[in-house]
């Protein structure tokens, strides 16, 4: 369904509020997007659950992805259950003892953090049929403003540095690498990878000629509209034919990136001073943490920026939490109470990160489908905020 059209189909209709409405047409063109950089170079793409992991919507997406990444037990048998017959690769930075005889069940590609885990754990993974990795940290950092999300930041815990490896990495555990991991990007375009990938040839590329893939991660922004895809390519290709590498990406937002919706109702409208306060039922702390985390203002459909229009509002939620503000945004007339808004890329980031603080309900989760019909597939309950906090 169109997108503009899909924005007005859900303004339309009565929905429980607040909300998330995932739209799939939106989802399914993010991987055509995809499934042609896959045809186009060999690679192949993978869904980074931790992004996106609403499984209602695997069996759509499937067909275009070669499978899932996941970070632990639980998303890896999440990615094996839900695309069955798919490619299921996890890491985490350190594996759990009671967990890994489990994940062995579920995961047939296994990176790890360190050569202390691939010591460990290593060995009986590769025993088990496994497709083995490390993640290496190539200690070049091309973010700026954002280190919480910068896997190569002085004293990073993620990845195996250059002087790491050559104080660990013995010649048995070299030899039973299928595949070197990096992941150092977040929401970048190719031209970030381009220099990650100079550092990472620099560094480690004498061993990139032992193994037989190279994981990329995740962090490109593929199914932006101005990202350098001829670039990507570019990058890929160059790698795959100089080290005769099979090459992966794992991206998560890019998959679902601008696929999703928030819906939500203005509660009450107040005033502090000059400021201008409208109260939604929906929280930034609960249902949208990468908001107040990352932190950035997610786009607000039909809304301008401050003092764009001639009614600015600050939106905030109905938590105790003084900070639990979405942010500031104008209108073409004043916000009323039962007014609908809709807030746009909720997709990523936002169910598989929300939570009852305050006891706040969870919203339910819809989809509107390329028809245009909605569906609801899953609500929320008292019971299951309650079930998270005790067993009676």
């Amino acid at each position: 369904m169109e997108k503009t059209k899909a924005q007005d189909k859900i303004l339309n209709t009565r929905l429980p509020s607040p909300c998330y409405i995932l739209d799939e047409a939106a989802l399914l063109n993010n991987c055509r997007i995809l499934k042609k950089l896959q045809d186009d170079t060999g690679c192949k793409v993978l869904l980074a659950q931790k992004a996106f992991s609403n499984y209602d919507l695997y069996p759509a997406i499937a067909p275009y992805l070669a499978g899932t990444e996941a970070s632990g037990l639980y998303e890896a048998r999440l990615g094996a259950e839900q695309m069955p017959g798919k490619e299921c690769h996890v890491f985490c930075a350190a594996y759990k003892e009671q967990e890994f005889v489990e994940l062995l069940k579920y995961a047939d590609h296994i990176v790890f953090n360190s050569p202390s885990q691939l010591k460990k754990y290593g060995f009986r993974a590769k025993d088990a049929g496994k497709e083995i990795g490390i993640r290496i940290n190539p200690e070049c950092s091309t973010q700026e403003g954002h280190e919480i999300y910068d896997p190569c930041a002085p004293g990073s815990r993620l990845g195996t540095t250059l002087a790491q490896w050559q104080a660990s990495m013995t010649p048995d555990l070299i030899g039973i690498l299928d595949g070197i991991h990096f992941h150092t990007l977040c929401e970048q375009d190719s031209d970030a990878l381009a220099v990650t990938l100079s550092a990472v040839e620099e560094k480690f590329g004498t061993y990139l000629h032992q193994i037989k893939w190279l994981n990329m991660g995740g962090g490109h922004h593929i199914t932006r509209p101005d990202y350098d895809l001829n670039l990507l390519k570019k990058c890929i290709l160059t790698i795959k034919e100089k080290y005769n590498l099979e090459i992966y990406l794992e991206p998560g937002e890019a998959v679902a990136l601008n696929a999703g919706y928030l819906y939500t109702r203005v509660l009450d409208t107040i005033q502090n001073k000059d400021t201008q306060i409208a109260i939604l039922d929906m929280s930034a702390a609960c249902h949208t943490p990468d908001v107040i985390e990352m932190p950035y203002t997610p786009p607000l459909y039909n809304a301008g920026k401050p003092s764009e229009k001639p009614y600015t509002y600050r939106l905030g939620g109905p938590t105790c939490l003084a900070g639990d503000i979405i942010g500031d945004f104008s209108f073409d007339t004043p916000l009323q109470e039962g007014d609908t808004l809709l807030f746009e890329d909720m997709a990523i980031y936002s169910t598989c990160k929300n939570n009852t603080f305050n006891g706040m309900p969870l919203p339910d989760i819809w989809v509107i489908h390329e028809n245009g019909s909605l569906e609801l597939l899953a609500r929320f309950v008292y019971q299951d905020f309650k079930y998270r906090l005790g067993s009676k």
